[in-house]
């Protein structure tokens, strides 16, 4: 049946952090290689990131609404702290901007140097700031989503304005019989979904049918299901929307990332050493 075409559970952290970038960084590390071999990964890199970057705002963001996502991407990619090394360059299209105009680009470049180093910490380390486009209203609590109390700097955080949004609510059916959500979480997204004997969590029922939100209303009709979204993406985490109106008011992104992400600090990374070996 329908049920079949869910896949089972899997780490909810892959469709947060929307980014599977993986880099190895040493803040207090040793050089391993020639400084010109240096600086040509790092160019490298700028590139992959600002490409990133343009795939995640709208050309009219504010300016210090594009800082901010300039730190939430600096700070994903390099929270992938794993093994791969070299092998990180080595990924398909690393690197490659495509699709991007000139000018934007070049505006992103100025962005990302206005920016340099600086990165999201907690605790010493490296913070995960998943961002979304629009809550339903308020974000939510990182204990809920994720299960565990890593991430008390993701709180509720009341976004009346993302209410008003243009894209705020969509309706659109489904094929799915006798879909039932079984448990909300505190900011009213959905955890959980039953679908006959099988219970998969919302994101999941969200990827597998493509819907807007995580915030959802199950409405069973005789062969489907109409299905009520409010926001736009996962709702953990930075609304793009409401940073962005909180931009248009004169809030600089320090004061718009300390809102969203509260405890945690700004803080400039001097330099990333590559792991060759």
């Amino acid at each position: 049946g329908n049920a079949k075409k869910i896949k089972s559970f899997f780490a909810i952290t892959i469709i947060i952090v929307l980014l599977p970038y993986i880099i190895t960084i040493f803040i207090n590390g040793k050089a391993v290689e020639g400084n010109q071999e240096k600086s040509g990964k790092d160019e490298l890199l700028k590139q992959h990131c600002i490409g990133l970057l343009a795939k995640e705002v709208s050309s009219d963001y504010e300016e210090e609404m594009l800082k901010v996502q300039a730190i939430l991407v600096r700070t994903t990619v390099y929270k992938q702290v794993e093994e791969l090394g070299k092998a990180f360059m080595e990924q398909e299209g690393f690197g490659e901007v495509s699709e991007v105009d000139g000018s934007f680009y070049r505006k992103l470049e100025k962005i990302w140097e206005e920016t340099e180093g600086q990165v999201v910490m907690y605790d010493g380390k490296l913070a995960l700031v998943p961002f979304h486009q629009i809550s339903n209203g308020k974000t939510r609590m990182g204990k809920e989503v994720l299960g565990n109390e890593e991430y008390p700097y993701l709180k509720t955080i009341e976004c009346p304005k993302d209410v008003e949004a243009n894209k705020q609510m969509e309706s659109k059916f489904i094929e799915v019989i006798g879909a039932k959500v079984e448990a909300y979480d505190s900011a009213g997204y959905a955890l959980k979904v039953k679908i006959g004997d099988e219970v998969v969590s919302g994101e999941n029922f969200r990827d597998t049918y493509g819907l807007a939100s995580s915030c959802f209303e199950l409405q069973s009709f005789e062969k489907n299901t109409r299905v009520i979204t409010k926001g736009v993406g996962h709702g953990l985490g930075l609304s793009q929307y409401t940073a962005n109106e909180m931009a248009k008011e004169g809030k600089n992104y320090q004061e718009i990332l300390q809102y969203f992400f509260e405890g945690t600090e700004i803080q400039e990374v001097a330099q990333i050493l590559w792991d060759i070996e």
